[in-house]
């Protein structure tokens, strides 16, 4: 039985019977931009980015963790519009692909998947403020120390094997611009570098 909290066990039954549970690599794009959504998915193990993407730049809006959803999936789903956003998994991860059809009745049905949903909503809207008011009012230096604080966070790891160029494209900046502000963190004996990976202190 899958470990969702706050779903009930006939609701559990359901997504049991009628979705998918798939096991899918590091760094593999699970959802396109532009794309129509069939399933949504439900992290269960592992990790999942969400980015947005404006002409060249990309930017990282949020983590899906396990017992997470993808509220950006869901909304594009019942609307039946292409998704305005893509996901990469972070890490090795096993992810449970919801169809969309059967969705559109389990909320009518149950309504503890409305308040999964419903928290996923508050949960994104957070995480979207918070990287707006960054864009906004931080400067660089504190937006990567911020960036690299949660990525240690959400994956459990220091030091994180990451490169400027990966820092820079989920920054939605340049990699030049990562790596003058990593030696000057550095300098400030905020992080420290090796060849591939960077350490918090």
């Amino acid at each position: 039985m899958i470990k969702i909290p706050n779903l009930s066990l006939a609701l559990k039954t359901q997504i049991e019977t009628n979705s998918a549970l798939v096991e899918i690599a590091a760094e593999t794009e699970i959802l396109r931009e532009g794309q129509y959504i069939k399933v949504i998915p439900l992290v269960i193990e592992g990790l999942v980015k969400v980015f947005t993407k404006h002409e060249d730049k990309e930017l990282l809006l949020y983590y899906i963790q396990p017992s997470e959803s993808c509220v950006m999936s869901f909304t594009a789903s019942l609307k039946n519009e292409p998704s305005k956003v893509f996901a990469i998994t972070e890490e090795n991860s096993k992810i449970l692909l919801l169809p969309v059809d059967k969705v559109s009745h389990w909320i009518e049905e149950f309504p503890d998947l409305n308040n999964l949903f419903f928290q996923q909503y508050n949960l994104r809207y957070s995480d979207l403020l918070e990287t707006i008011n960054q864009l906004l009012f931080d400067k660089l230096d504190k937006r990567l120390m911020d960036y690299l604080k949660e990525k240690v966070k959400v994956t459990k790891k220091n030091p994180l094997k990451i490169s400027h160029r990966q820092i820079a494209n989920e920054l939605g900046t340049a990699r030049e611009v990562i790596s003058r502000v990593m030696k000057k963190l550095e300098q400030e004996s905020k992080v420290k570098q090796f060849s591939n990976s960077v350490e918090i202190l």
